[in-house]
């Protein structure tokens, strides 16, 4: 005979486990900006590569503001709704 065991309701996640890449993008953003990783690891390719060619032709100097500007947004947001905005809605910029 197969007994079951009460589910404790306090010890189960709320929501299930989300893959958040925020504390890794806004680091990697405000870092490495103009190698444009943030945007690669959020797999958004094409923003990645039109920051690498930014970065050739301005040799890093407006990228480099761009992602810091992008790293401190993603840090400010909370975990919810950088996971909404970057990675389910798949917002590109800012």
């Amino acid at each position: 005979m197969e007994t079951t065991r009460p589910v404790e309701e306090w010890n189960q996640p709320s929501q299930p486990q989300q893959d958040n890449k925020k504390v890794a993008c806004g680091i990697l953003a405000i870092l490495l900006g103009p190698f444009a990783i943030h945007k690669f690891l959020l797999g958004y390719t094409n923003e990645g590569i039109i920051m690498l060619v930014i970065t050739l032709f301005t040799c890093g100097t407006v990228s480099s503001i761009i992602g810091i500007v992008e790293g401190i947004v993603y840090l400010t947001k909370s975990d919810e709704e950088f996971f909404q905005t970057y990675q389910v809605n798949k917002k590109g910029w800012f």
